[in-house]
């Protein structure tokens, strides 16, 4: 004879499921707060001088190596 599994309890199942609907809303405001967050470094990223600078050489290179390949 095999046993029977036993059906848990209602009122814990309950309470599981409440928590687990408490984690992943904890887990959804997370989620927006680091999208806020990546957001806003990629505006400071775009907004620094650093970054202006490099894509000033960038094209600089660019447009040196556009014109010496139209020499040729």
């Amino acid at each position: 004879m095999t046993q029977q599994p036993t059906l848990p309890n209602p009122e814990k199942v309950q309470q599981t499921v409440t928590r687990m609907r408490e984690v992943c809303r904890q887990f959804d405001n997370l989620n927006l707060v680091l999208d806020e967050l990546i957001a806003q470094v990629e505006l400071d990223i775009r907004n620094s001088p650093l970054t202006a600078y490099r894509l000033g050489k960038i094209k600089s290179v660019t447009n040196s190596s556009s014109q010496d390949s139209s020499e040729h």
